[in-house]
């Protein structure tokens, strides 16, 4: 007889609380469906992971936790970024379930696809990512830059999976593993492909956000793709190297040519020759300087060891 999984749902939430209701609803039907079927078992819950949010949403997340027992949650100290959030309920959830998937709280990703997770999953896969099978809903900005960002990843010699955010299926043993992973500068899609194991996918179309706002701005994205890069690959250090020598390469044939142009009589105005190349020498001086402080930078902050996350509440140890 096949044992029925254990499953937890985590869902990192930061100002949340004009989409949780809704959220609630159709995770709830979902759930109960699920358990019906007995793909998984009643014990299974959703772990609301409270991000430090500014508004309601805690006080919503406890009040939905005492009206329904499918769910529970915890609060962080203080705002830690998505990132660090998912990574607390991570290991917080693994503490409870065999099974746990992982996704955001503004419905857009498609909690259908929790089927096919969970199917791959009792096949012997410990990683089912959810991918997007298209972007429709996306603005053309959106997608251009979406999809740039996952090719340039992969210039950078970064594995991660194409067009995939944070909605994956992860069993306890990769989890377990991950425990293991204490980098502070996170970078969770560049992290579980290191872990190996068993691994699919699972295609869905993402839907338009239910209410609120992104937290994902332009100003964000980029940030995290910087993350991204610096966290994973030396690439950029790798290119100043070759860009230098490339330089060194054309100051020198440029020297060669001017002495060759001044043996054969012609004047050359060397203070503006002078001036352009200082300018361009300054600014990649700069450049490159800026690149290995980032570098400089992510190992100060990995060797104060500082903790990713502080929970002061959790709802599941509250009942014992």
């Amino acid at each position: 007889m096949k044992r029925e999984n254990k499953l937890y749902v985590v869902i990192p939430c930061y100002n949340e609380e004009e989409v949780l209701n809704e959220t609630t609803k159709r995770l709830t039907e979902k759930m109960n469906s699920l358990i019906k079927k007995k793909v998984i078992s009643k014990d299974s819950k959703v772990m609301y992971v409270n991000d430090g949010s500014k508004d309601s949403t805690w006080e919503l997340i406890k009040k939905i936790h005492k009206q329904n027992d499918l769910f529970t949650g915890i609060s962080l100290s203080r705002n830690r970024g998505h990132q660090n959030a998912l990574v607390a309920g991570l290991l917080t959830a693994r503490k409870y379930a065999d099974v746990v998937i992982s996704m955001d709280a503004d419905l857009q990703d498609d909690i259908n696809a929790m089927d096919k997770m969970l199917e791959k999953y009792d096949e012997g896969c410990d990683i089912v990512y959810g991918v997007r099978s298209a972007r429709k809903t996306d603005t053309w900005f959106k997608r251009t830059t979406a999809e740039s960002f996952y090719k340039f990843m992969d210039k950078m010699g970064v594995e991660i999976v194409y067009n995939h955010a944070d909605y994956r299926l992860t069993s306890k043993r990769v989890l377990d593993e991950f425990s293991n992973f204490h980098e502070v500068n996170l970078f969770l899609r560049g992290i579980f492909p290191l872990i190996g194991f068993k691994t699919d996918k699972v295609y869905y179309e993402r839907a338009e956000r239910f209410a609120g706002e992104s937290k994902y701005p332009l100003k964000k994205m980029l940030n995290f793709a910087w993350d991204g890069i610096t966290s994973f690959s030396t690439e950029p250090i790798r290119l100043i190297t070759l860009f230098g020598g490339f330089l060194t390469f054309i100051s020198i044939l440029t020297i060669i040519i001017m002495l060759i142009v001044k043996l054969c009589g012609v004047s050359i105005t060397r203070l503006s020759f002078g001036i352009v190349a200082l300018w361009i020498l300054g600014s990649i001086n700069l450049l490159a300087l800026g690149i290995v402080g980032e570098y400089v930078g992510k190992v100060y902050a990995e060797t104060k060891a500082r903790p990713r996350f502080i929970i002061s509440e959790n709802l599941n140890e509250n009942e014992k």
